[in-house]
């Protein structure tokens, strides 16, 4: 049983870090290619594997509440979720999907996560790395942050997009109206504030990783 629980978590980063690797280098090559011409197109070229791999995603929330990877459930379940959110936003509008800003956003996401893929890949096999361990927890964070901003651009973007649609009601009044534009810059300071409990839950995750490391290395 525990032999195929180490497979499965393997297997599923293994797969995470090709599709995301597979995603930058596909939107790396056709940005050399093509230059600024590619970056309308990205959605388009790479949002398929794109959406797959944040719905995977959802796996890890089961994983850490499992046991199967060690991690804190809330900083995961925010990355997670806000990804997926502002995809919803995307594949939804058309107009927004051959934004530069998309781009961007795919671009930070990707290096994002094959920083910490890797690491995890590692972990697995039991043999840490020294250098991807510095480079989770430290690299990591100032890019999360810029991803966030990149995050909050595309969702400013979107808005001159969204049109209030109305709410089925089954009475003979008037439906109501459900203000999305609302909606989504009432979300803005709720991804601010989740974003600042990530950083937070990750600096005391790399405060504890890195001085776990020195003592280790200390004993040796």
């Amino acid at each position: 049983m525990l032999s195929f629980r180490l497979a499965y978590i393997f297997s599923y980063n293994l797969f995470q870090f090709c599709g995301h690797t597979w995603i930058l280098a596909n939107t790396i090559a056709r940005f050399l290619t093509f230059g600024q011409d590619a970056l309308a197109d990205t959605f388009y070229s790479v949002g398929l594997v794109m959406i797959l791999c944040q719905l995977f995603s959802i796996l890890e929330l089961f994983h850490i509440a499992d046991g199967i990877e060690k991690a804190r459930l809330l900083p995961r379940f925010i990355q997670v979720m806000e990804k997926n959110a502002l995809l919803i936003v995307v594949i939804m509008l058309e107009e927004i999907q051959s934004k530069p800003v998309v781009c961007a956003l795919f671009f930070f996401w990707n290096v994002l996560d094959l920083l910490r893929y890797p690491h995890e890949l590692l972990c697995v096999l039991d043999k840490p790395s020294v250098a991807m361990l510095w480079t989770r927890y430290t690299l990591w964070i100032p890019l999360y942050v810029v991803s966030v901003a990149t995050e909050v651009v595309t969702i400013y973007q979107a808005l001159p997009y969204i049109e209030p649609t109305p709410s089925s009601n089954n009475s003979s009044a008037a439906p109501a109206q459900i203000n999305l534009p609302l909606v989504l810059m009432l979300y803005l300071p709720v991804l601010a504030l989740g974003a600042s409990v990530t950083v937070w839950q990750l600096l005391k995750e790399r405060k504890h990783h890195l001085g776990k490391w020195s003592k280790k290395t200390k004993r040796k």
